[in-house]
């Protein structure tokens, strides 16, 4: 539901920033300011305004901020088509959730260590709404594999380089991510050890929860890491 039908049907704009914050940072840890003012500028969410200019979220902002981040987080679909989906929301359909069947693999367990299903360029492209443009450059900078086929996490990489190309951050700022994803693969495979070199399927399950379980583990330091300083940052300025 839109602010504007939110406000007709009486759930009345209350809530700062800061308490949306509150409400949503549990599910999603990522989720911060400039995060919901981005969602604001691409026309996905529409706050209340205050005399002020302060923005002020009704219970049905927040439950559409949330629609966003878990369709992103979930099933990897770029903002575009999220906006779409909203707008026949709003208009009173009853759409599908867009591209759920094919977001996952059906036969996927989801373990990083298995098969994905393949994608060709064209539906990487269309899943993704990015530009050839922009696939061209994430290639360049070693991002997106040159290849013919691709999978799962090129979608997840091009959708979040297609939102952050709209700030201004391009592929070419990006190339030393690629150098720190392969020393953490370093890190999760010397972790492993022995364990992933053996055949038996016990010892193979036990790997794959490993490495899932390393992963996270990494992911959550880098996140911090990064609000530590935009943090330290803030506070000096």
């Amino acid at each position: 539901m839109s602010s504007a039908a939110s406000r007709n049907s009486g759930a009345l704009p209350k809530l700062s920033i800061g308490q949306v914050l509150q409400r949503l940072g549990g599910e999603h840890p990522e989720l911060t300011p400039s995060k919901i003012r981005f969602l604001e500028e691409q026309g996905l969410v529409h706050p209340a305004r205050t005399s002020s200019g302060y923005r002020k979220f009704s219970d049905d902002d927040v439950e559409r901020i949330r629609t966003i981040l878990s369709l992103q987080r979930d099933y990897y679909l770029p903002l575009k088509v999220i906006g779409e989906h909203l707008e026949a929301l709003d208009r009173g359909e009853r759409p599908e959730l867009p591209a759920l069947a094919s977001a996952r693999p059906q036969h996927s367990s989801g373990s990083i260590l298995e098969d994905a299903a393949e994608l060709t360029r064209e539906e990487l492209l269309r899943r993704s709404g990015a530009s050839k443009e922009l696939l061209e450059q994430s290639q360049g900078a070693g991002l997106i594999p040159r290849a013919g086929r691709f999978h799962e996490d090129d979608l997840l990489v091009l959708s979040a380089l297609m939102e952050l190309e709209s700030s201004g951050i391009g592929p070419r700022h990006l190339r030393p991510f690629r150098t720190a994803a392969q020393h953490e693969v370093g890190l999760v495979e010397q972790a492993l050890g022995t364990l992933s070199r053996k055949p038996e399927s016990t010892h193979r399950a036990r790997t794959e929860a490993k490495a899932e379980e390393l992963t996270a583990a990494l992911e959550r330091v880098r996140r911090g890491l990064v609000r530590q300083s935009l943090r330290d940052r803030h506070q000096h300025r």
